[in-house]
């Protein structure tokens, strides 16, 4: 039998191995001295009888180490404002990552609450994969291009020379509603034809849709033949909102 301090270097070895979070000598409420290891990246459960330590291993032990780490990385004058936060009753935790705790009664009742929304990450998220992200056509796999208006009416004039197009403006994708105040909106725009559900459509005065129907909305900016001769035209539709 070796030392506790044999047992400790042995462990952090094997953390570095098998990718684990260790606990060594918790001791937080009735938790007598217990050594635990389990792995990271898996959905791990504790559980147990009422009273056998489970929330103080999970909650008071583990999540309150992982806040106590993290808080130290900020600045001091931040962490006046947080407080100090006391270790638990532990000889050594290792593996251990930033935390996230949520309890299990929660005042949120929406049936969409996630992990995310409740900690408020999934903002973090959005903005994450809409600013740094490589964004992939769910229909052909392939990587979604901006393009500049030079280059689309460069494509325009490749592909549909000689031909009748309509540029559209995309306002509405399938989403509810009766859109009356849009239509009116894009009247008095001076635009008096839309594409809806497909379809063209005359803007009549008062027009609006079934609002408890999801409707597609695209606005007619310029129906026009690719020539040179309209290409000045082309350009300027191009570059209307």
């Amino acid at each position: 039998m070796g030392t506790k301090e044999d047992k400790i270097e042995r462990t952090e070895e094997d953390i570095v191995e098998n990718g684990s979070i260790s606990v060594m000598g918790a001791r937080v409420h009735n938790l007598q001295d217990i050594d635990i290891s389990f792995p990271r990246n898996k959905l791990v459960v504790v559980t147990g009888l009422s009273g056998s330590g489970k929330s103080s291993l999970a909650f008071d032990t583990i999540y309150a180490e992982g806040q106590r780490r993290y808080i130290e990385t900020f600045s001091a004058y931040a962490r006046q404002f947080l407080g100090n936060m006391e270790r638990p009753d532990v000889d050594k935790i290792t593996g251990l990552s930033p935390v996230i705790s949520i309890e299990q009664k929660t005042t949120n009742k929406n049936p969409r609450s996630t992990v995310g929304t409740i900690t408020e990450i999934y903002d973090f998220l959005r903005l994450l994969f809409a600013r740094a992200a490589d964004a992939y056509s769910y229909n052909t796999g392939e990587k979604m291009i901006k393009y500049t208006t030079e280059q689309i009416l460069t494509l325009i004039k490749e592909n549909f020379n000689d031909k009748k197009v309509m540029v559209l403006a995309p306002l509405v994708k399938n989403r509810k509603g009766h859109y009356k105040e849009l239509f009116e909106q894009i009247r008095k725009k001076g635009y008096l034809y839309a594409r809806v559900d497909g379809e063209i459509v005359e803007l009549e005065h008062g027009y609006k849709l079934d609002r408890y129907k999801n409707h597609q909305i695209e606005m007619v900016i310029d129906r026009i033949k690719v020539s040179e001769k309209e290409e000045k035209r082309l350009s300027d539709s191009l570059h209307l909102p």
